[in-house]
């Protein structure tokens, strides 16, 4: 196993930021329809940043490791930084080719972040 694939398993296993913000600002839930996957996402805004972000959900590996790191990456950002993130900065934290299937598994933590902070930017 790559360093990658280990680091996916390590987050799947062990996911940060795993949870429910409490007194959350924003929650947003996503589903993938293809395979059954779901996120919920809470966040807590503080002058117009990312105070605190939590996750919980179930699905695949991909899915669940892609929502770990990329609140990992979010925290403390702006709202500006975060709607700036693309699907090629979530290939790049997975490190790992991804076929159209997974792709969407991997793509629904920034679906999910996306649509939670489209409204707050306004």
């Amino acid at each position: 196993m790559d360093i990658y694939q280990e680091e996916i398993m390590e987050h799947y296993r062990h996911p940060q930021n795993h949870g429910t913000v409490e007194n959350a600002d924003i929650e947003q839930s996503e589903r993938n329809s293809s395979c059954g996957d779901e996120l919920t996402f809470s966040f807590k805004l503080k002058d117009g940043k990312v105070a605190d972000v939590q996750f919980r959900g179930d699905g695949c590996a991909i899915s669940q490791a892609s929502a770990s790191m990329l609140t990992e990456e979010v925290m403390g950002k702006s709202i500006e930084e975060v709607m700036k993130i693309t699907k090629e900065d979530i290939l790049d934290l997975l490190g790992i080719e991804l076929g159209p299937a997974r792709l969407k598994c991997a793509l629904l933590s920034l679906q999910g972040v996306t649509h939670a902070l489209a409204d707050q930017k306004k």
